[in-house]
């Protein structure tokens, strides 16, 4: 899942306690080309508005006219989009896509409270629905998981944002933060240099003056955690690197051209890391783009992030002959 769900869910919450009639949708099965996938939350309120999406299109259109005009569920019900041509292309359903359904109403919140609660605190959950009593419950969930269906009960996932930790709070690091929330991370910058600290204006993350190492270890880094080192500092760098290495963080990378990067490996080596440890090192970071800019950089290294969060193989990192350089000689897209 993704961190909108739990959106939708928070306003689910609110429109039922402020004494609405509220119904949630669910993608159970898709066939052919879906805009959306299963487990894909829409809510849908008594008098029209809806937040979230199952299809993108005009399915929401149907379901809005539906609760509109009357048709309201009191228990969970199965909903069929796209069976005939006629009916997806009605439905802007590509390719003859299929959509099916479970429109429940929402009876109580106090499970919605419990799973915001739990997610907070970086858990991964699963929600259970019995589509034929309409019970709901909570029971913990592994990474790897998937959103499950049997005829019967649904069993959907939801878990704690993407989290960015950036060490370093340079003009590089502010326009990383600001993409970093536009694709939904929760970013937390520290940087314990009181010269940088007074300048970071990033609205939307949390900043720290904390040692590197010691704000890793406080937030428990986990397999939702990305870890970016871009002090240029040994001193900062490193001391993160030892403890994100060590983490189950599914990237940490390292600002620096390949001589220095190779350094720092060197470096690393001399403490408790094994070399499978450190060779999870991202260095130089981000992908190959030729990028020179901040904002350039700051789009290969989140390019790096997204394809290694989603298990994509990333295509090796060329050096930029000499010949092709047009500004000062860096090794790699954030060379230095």
């Amino acid at each position: 899942m993704d961190s909108l769900d739990l959106q939708v869910l928070t306003q689910a919450r609110d429109w039922f306690v402020a004494g609405h009639r509220v119904w949630l949708v669910t993608v159970l099965e898709t066939w052919g080309s879906a805009p959306r996938p299963p487990g894909a939350l829409l809510a849908l309120r008594d008098d029209g508005p809806v937040v979230g999406s199952v299809s993108g299109g005009c399915v929401e259109d149907d379901l809005i006219a539906r609760v509109r005009a009357g048709d309201r569920v009191d228990a969970p019900a199965l909903i069929h989009y796209g069976v005939s041509k006629e009916e997806a292309a009605r439905f802007g359903l590509p390719c003859g896509g299929t959509l099916r359904l479970v429109q429940e109403p929402l009876r109580a919140v106090d499970w919605i409270e419990e799973l915001l609660a739990r997610t907070a605190r970086h858990e991964l959950v699963a929600r259970r629905l019995d589509l034929d009593s309409g019970a709901v419950s909570l029971e913990p969930a592994v990474r790897g998981e998937a959103f499950s269906f049997d005829g019967r009960c649904l069993r959907a996932l939801f878990g704690p944002r993407w989290r960015l930790l950036i060490v370093g709070a340079g003009q590089l690091s502010r326009v990383l933060a600001q993409m970093a929330l536009a694709l939904d991370f929760e970013v937390v910058c520290c940087d314990p240099r009181e010269e940088y600290g007074p300048g970071w204006d990033v609205t939307g993350t949390c900043f720290s003056t904390a040692m590197p190492d010691d704000l890793a270890l406080e937030l428990q880094l986990d397999p939702h955690s990305a870890v970016v080192a871009l002090t240029h500092d040994p001193k900062l760098d490193d001391l993160v690197l030892l403890e994100a290495l060590k983490s189950p963080a599914f990237y940490v990378g390292a600002l620096g051209s390949r001589a220095n990067n190779a350094r720092r490996r060197e470096r690393l080596a001399l403490f408790d890391l094994s070399p499978e440890e450190i060779a999870r090192l991202h260095g130089p970071i981000g992908l190959h783009l030729g990028a020179r800019t901040p904002a350039e950089i700051a789009v290969a290294i989140l390019a790096e992030i997204v394809a290694v969060r989603h298990g994509v193989e990333l295509v090796q990192k060329k050096p930029v002959a000499p010949s092709e350089r047009v500004a000062a000689p860096t090794e790699g897209p954030t060379g230095g």
